[in-house]
């Protein structure tokens, strides 16, 4: 039996892999291939299911990778979807043969049948094939090329600080681990086929590269991600500036006003259900979160204390109203008559400590109107200049501090 060689992508996070199978359709018969290359017994063809021999040098495989479609970018989850094209090409001289004696310029050959690169995705979480039963186009002098097409769905590490104004680079790293470098390299080019921009987010840059001293061949293609904010901004900046903004005119109400507590108290609980819902839709890390949790998270605090002050000056205004009224009432005008004590009358010493306090109250209230308000205007300028020019280094990965499982730090 023909070596088969499975090429396939490792979940490696996962532990499980999909193969790329043979399908349940019947292959065309390829019994003739060995006779076309002169290849004239089951130990020669076995040896064209082994990696070309280049000399001293390794095998060059060419590489195109071309990004069709990202479809899916899962914030919370850290994922990303995205539909690939690989074009690969290679020189496997033992499938050359003489025009001379068959004219033929290429034929088409099963994967399973020659040598073909095995990759893995390292970031993968699952993939999907489009052909499952791909077949690779060999020419005349012994070029090969074969396509394939399929989805994917890797872990991607977002910079989630400016969200929703985010920028973020995903990587795909393509792993041939049954070679070695002295064996076989890759020369890889990236194609930005992605025509739609009407997404949440967009690919603005794609690159590609090959990653030296490595367990085994690699390269590893790198999308560029940009949110459009769009969103974002309409499901969470607005309303909460325009809860906040509320809550400022909220304090031109008069304190002796009952619906004033009744109107602070209604804007805390609503945005208290607007930051449950928001810290629902955030995704969380162990640095760099995003700003706007702090931000929104300031913004309760102000309408926090906005309410608490309502509450606490409209409490003692009521409470002193309350001993106003649980006084003893003066009595008739004509029953206590003192000419000889022209003096003022103690009936009026509650009234004017009562206007006393009810002055001393709205003066406070207004002053803290004021300082409210100059401090909710600060917040703002201040979250702007922290939006503009604070930036978030993230703690180092494990894995860089000591590369393929070196020692530990003492």
């Amino acid at each position: 039996m023909a070596l088969q060689l499975l090429l396939h992508l490792t979940f490696l996070g996962l532990g499980t892999t999909r193969p790329l199978t043979q399908g349940h359709g019947v292959y065309a018969p390829v019994v003739a291939w060995p006779a076309l290359f002169g290849l004239n017994s089951s130990q020669e063809v076995q040896e064209t299911m082994q990696i070309p021999n280049n000399g001293n040098a390794p095998l060059l495989v060419g590489v195109q990778v071309s990004v069709s479609n990202v479809f899916n970018v899962d914030i919370l989850r850290y994922t990303v979807s995205s539909t690939l094209l690989l074009q690969l090409s290679w020189l496997d001289t033992r499938l050359a043969w003489n025009t001379s004696v068959n004219p033929r310029r290429a034929v088409t050959l099963p994967w399973d049948s020659i040598w073909i690169p095995g990759l893995t995705i390292r970031e993968a979480l699952w993939v999907e094939w489009k052909d499952q039963s791909p077949r690779a186009r060999v020419n005349q002098d012994g070029h090969i090329k074969l396509n394939l097409a399929l989805t994917t769905e890797t872990n991607c590490d977002f910079e989630l600080l400016r969200f929703p104004r985010d920028q973020s680079n995903c990587s795909l790293s393509f792993f041939a681990l049954s070679n070695t470098e002295t064996e076989l390299q890759f020369r890889a080019q990236a194609v930005n086929e992605i025509v739609s921009v009407k997404r949440e987010y967009v690919v603005y840059d794609l690159k590609i590269q090959a990653l030296p001293q490595q367990l085994a061949p690699c390269f590893q293609v790198t999308l560029s991600l940009k949110n459009t904010a769009l969103k974002a901004i309409i499901a969470l900046l607005v309303p909460g500036e325009a809860l906040l903004l509320a809550d400022v005119c909220g304090g031109l109400l008069p304190l002796r006003a009952t619906e004033r507590i009744a109107y602070k108290v209604t804007l805390l609980l609503g945005y208290l259900v607007f930051h449950s819902s928001l810290v629902q839709a955030l995704p969380s890390s162990s640095s760099c979160n995003p700003l706007l949790i702090y931000y929104f998270t300031v913004l309760l605090l102000l309408l926090f204390l906005s309410t608490m002050e309502t509450v606490l000056f409209a409490g003692l205004l009521a409470r002193d109203k309350l001993q106003a009224q649980s006084s003893p009432s003066p009595a008739p005008r004509g029953e206590q008559q003192d000419h000889e004590c022209p003096g003022p009358r103690p009936e009026e010493y509650p009234g004017r400590l009562k206007g006393s306090w009810r002055s001393w109250a709205e003066a406070a209230d207004h002053i803290f109107f004021l300082v409210y308000v100059a401090g909710v205007a600060c917040s703002q300028f201040i979250f702007a200049g922290i939006w503009m020019w604070v930036t978030c280094k993230s703690d180092p990965a494990p894995g860089q501090a000591t590369p393929h499982g070196g020692p530990p730090k003492p």
